[in-house]
């Protein structure tokens, strides 16, 4: 299928050829037939795409002190290298999409195949959607009228923030496309409307609509709203526009009332006059998008409504409710739509953009009706041995994964992803022959050796049983389970077959790791291990802290130092207690200190805090053994005390990836015994488990 992404890099805006998405759990797959382009968000990203380096580090000074911090604690040339990765990640386009549903993922029982509906899709050919994204399709209401929902919600939810009530006076500062679909449901709410804006186009539409225009380049636009309204100042103010200056806000509190309200819907400065507000109680609110369970994971992905009682206008009651005004005949869209362009004629919309005068640019499809979720990418073929799957094309996968497995020489042959853009665009960088968006694709390919999984923390389980039952050896990201439950699973899988399974515990194939474990020697007796990972907070929302999708970060994350202690010591954990900050910790605390007693006496304590400051180290280890102290830093320098012939080793940040994935490629190539002794896989996801249980008890807990 075809779908319209932007390069921030260059500024490229073309089609890419991608798999069709597979829909997952409450998802819908929607045949796209029209999607609206939004001229303003998607300006603003080709123009930015088109930028110099320097001018988009000028737009962006928060993102330029993030790269600073990290150039001081990972090195300039890594940090160079993520920065420029990321500007060459594939944006998808468009949010605004209307079809046809052909296919419905498990636990989707409010749609069915046929239905027409409107979602915040891509602009592409097919689209995967949550189903409190989706919204059905008015009899009466055409599928190109239909692809205005989503923007028009946006409109609806800043009105709805203003409050408005019959016979009010409210201005509407800026008059493109949500401010003349605002001006019309205003209109239907009864209220007096005043529209503000440069474009005398613009201006004279609105007016067509019923409203009082002002053009501000030609008159004082808050002496002319202060004339009309008696000099008492208007109800509300909706702010619509986009611009870099401070004025339209300080316009929008002196043209107000007393008490009034000023609501922003569009990007303008926000350098606010405190007198302005203050002497006239002013009430100023940014709204969110299409409403409320907007960016709340639990309602878009997991798809968990708001009662209706409690909460009366989500985002997905917004679109019906803009569905049914365009079906009512109190929004009329159809009189907003400027040109219509075939997708494949794209460029007629984004080849000027930045000059364009269009109001509303509606795409229109005819996509193929066949439905190809692994497609090839690059001409490639391997003269012998085995070559290697990835499930999952994520940040891990693009920023670490693929660049070690590329100077490991390791033969890819397929990666799947999702919603097979992100996988698509890494097949193509790194000369991998297909892509998909179902894994399951590569089952029945006899190349692959071994599948390689770095989804999200929930699918590890499920994926390497999988894997594993298809008679494929497996490597897995860590963790390699997050409930008792899913991990005897995956042990049966094994044990019941006969192929490898490897856990991405990288830490123990670092240099630095290496060259401690030879210092110590072949039987240094019991040791004692101090090791700290400062971590970083992650916000609250974030799905690692999810525990039925990441587990949290102690199973999460703090099982490489579980394993990494494991290794050093050369023994198994027999025993744990975890201790987390705070009066009522919870299992899925981020700042806890982790004691260790291992089976041959040695000890170790493990602190994985999240309220430490960035520019320090993130990782650190301390080894103390018969008069002698190693001391790692963040993987970069080591320092010795007291070993004969060793004095430390010093690098850039080598975490131990690349020889990780050395040794992986020479076993898939060439056979051999499994990186990681299961036992120590076991025993370090079962240490892992009883962390939380630890907390939870708050007494030490045997493994």
């Amino acid at each position: 299928m075809k779908q319209l992404i932007q390069n921030l890099k260059t500024g490229e805006t073309f089609l890419e050829d991608i798999p069709v998405p597979k829909p997952g759990r409450g998802q819908v797959l929607i045949k796209t037939t029209h999607s609206l382009v939004s001229l303003g968000t998607e300006r603003m990203l080709v123009e930015f795409g088109r930028a110099s380096l320097i001018q988009k580090a000028r737009q962006q000074p928060d993102k330029v002190k993030q790269v600073l911090d990290k150039i001081k604690t990972e090195g300039l040339l890594p940090t160079l290298e993520a920065v420029f990765k990321r500007l060459n990640e594939p944006l998808p386009l468009g949010y605004c999409n209307a079809g046809v549903v052909v296919e419905t993922g498990y636990g989707v029982s409010e749609f069915k195949i046929g239905d027409r509906v409107a979602s915040n899709g891509a602009h592409a050919e097919y689209v995967s959607v949550p189903e409190n994204l989706v919204a059905k399709i008015p009899d009466d209401v055409s599928e190109e009228e239909a692809a205005f929902t989503v923007i028009g919600s946006i409109g609806l939810q800043g009105i709805r923030l203003c409050q408005p009530s019959l016979g009010e006076t409210v201005v509407v500062i800026g008059l493109g496309l949500i401010g003349l679909i605002t001006v019309q449901l205003l209109k239907a709410n009864g209220c007096r409307v005043i529209g503000i804006d440069l474009d005398t186009a613009k201006l004279e539409m609105a007016r067509q609509f019923g409203c009082t225009s002002i053009n501000s380049k030609e008159s004082d636009a808050v002496a002319s709203v202060m004339q009309q309204t008696g000099d008492a100042g208007v109800d509300g103010v909706i702010i619509t526009a986009s611009a870099k200056t401070d004025d339209i806000v300080s316009q929008a509190a002196r043209m107000s009332r007393k008490r009034g309200r000023i609501i922003l819907v569009g990007v303008v400065g926000l350098n606010l006059s405190r007198a302005e507000f203050y002497e006239k109680e002013l009430t100023f609110q940014v709204s969110c998008s299409y409403g409320p369970g907007r960016y709340d994971q639990n309602y878009e992905e997991k798809g968990q409504d708001y009662p209706i009682g409690l909460v009366r206008w989500t985002e997905k009651r917004n679109f019906e409710a803009v569905l049914q005004a365009i079906a009512s005949g109190h929004l009329d869209v159809k009189s907003l739509i400027t040109e219509r362009v075939n997708l494949a004629d794209f460029q007629k919309v984004y080849g000027d953009i930045g000059q364009s005068r269009s109001i509303a640019s509606v795409l229109a499809y005819s996509g193929s009706e066949r439905r190809e979720r692994a497609i090839p990418v690059v001409s490639k073929s391997f003269s012998a041995g085995k070559s290697l799957g990835i499930i999952g094309a994520g940040n891990f996968t693009k920023m670490t994964v693929l660049p070690a497995l590329k100077k490991a020489g390791t033969p890819l042959s397929f990666i799947s992803s999702a919603n097979g853009l992100s996988g698509t665009h890494l097949a193509k960088e790194y000369g991998i022959a297909n892509s998909a968006t179902d894994y399951r694709e590569m089952f029945s390919n006899p190349s692959i050796g071994m599948v390689m999984i770095t989804t999200r923390h929930n699918l590890h389980a499920r994926m390497a049983v999988e894997c594993l039952q298809a008679g494929k050896d497996v490597f897995v990201e860590k963790p390699l389970a997050l409930t008792l439950t899913e991990f005897e699973g995956v042990r049966d899988a094994y044990l019941g077959g006969s192929n490898s399974l490897t856990v991405g515990f990288n830490r123990r194939f670092s240099p630095h790791t290496q060259a401690i474990k030879k210092a110590l020697g072949d039987h240094p007796g019991p040791i004692s291990i101090v090791a700290t990972m400062n971590a970083g907070a992650i916000p609250p929302s974030v799905w690692v802290h999810d525990m039925e999708i990441g587990g949290g970060r102690i199973i999460g994350e703090a099982c490489h130092y579980l394993d990494l202690l494991v290794y050093l010591t050369g023994s198994l954990i027999e025993g744990i207690c975890m201790n987390a900050l705070g009066p009522d910790p919870k299992e899925n605390t981020d700042n806890a200190s982790i004691l260790l007693c291992f089976a041959n006496g040695s000890n170790g304590v493990i602190n994985y805090f999240a309220n430490g400051n960035k520019a320090y180290s993130k990782e650190r280890v301390e080894v103390y053994s018969q008069g002698r102290v190693v001391v790692m830093d963040n993987f970069r320098r080591t320092e010795a005390y007291g070993f004969f012939g060793f004095k430390g080793l010093k690098t850039s940040i080598n975490k131990g990836h690349e020889t990780q994935f050395k040794l992986l490629t020479d076993r898939l190539l060439h056979g051999g015994e499994t990186l990681i002794p299961f036992s120590e896989i076991e025993n370090v996801t079962l240490a892992s488990f009883a962390a939380i249980e630890s907390l939870k008890k708050g007494e030490w807990v045997k493994i």
